[in-house]
């Protein structure tokens, strides 16, 4: 699916589709405007409070308010089906240049609060320490940005590697 810019974007500069990052179980991007009737049941479900509306009134979620803790009252609420119960979710946690560790300051806040222990940390030159961070591990459940004191954490959609049979 290709995303047209509306006029307004485009005359802004904004000529990029932003990814919003949907309730854990959302049915795939192109078919969610059609299957969620925007309602906001699952916002009122969810216990963490991390659902908001995204401009289009859809539910999107903002781990900056918390951690997801994956409990599915989001779709057990979900009467349209546009959220299913699921234990997948395919964003994942990446550090960013603004890390304390990279800027030679000891902190291991993100790695502390890291329930899949998904973040290690390798030393570097020059006292420093590198975060790094396993995509096949990491839940995205965010606990790692609540617990940042630079908020130095964003997040991609992981794809995972097919394995060849040796």
């Amino acid at each position: 699916m290709t995303h047209q810019p509306e006029r307004r974007s485009f005359l802004r500069g904004q000529f990029r589709h932003k990814t919003v990052m949907r309730p854990p179980g959302a049915v795939p991007a192109d078919a969610f405007p059609e299957a969620c009737s925007a309602c906001g049941d699952c916002l009122a479900a969810c216990p963490e409070s991390i659902l908001l509306k995204d401009e289009d009134g859809f539910p999107k979620v903002d781990l900056s308010l918390g951690a997801c803790t994956f409990c599915g009252d989001c779709a057990s609420a979900c009467e349209t089906g546009a959220l299913l119960p699921t234990t997948v979710w395919d964003w994942r946690a990446k550090p960013t240049a603004e890390c304390l560790s990279l800027q030679g300051v000891t902190c291991r806040t993100c790695e502390d609060h890291c329930d899949a222990q998904s973040i290690r940390f390798r030393l570097a030159t020059g006292g420093r320490s590198e975060p790094r961070m396993d995509p096949d591990t990491c839940t995205g459940c965010g606990a790692c940005l609540t617990a940042c004191p630079t908020n130095a954490i964003t997040f991609f959609q992981h794809q995972p590697s097919e394995e060849t049979p040796c």
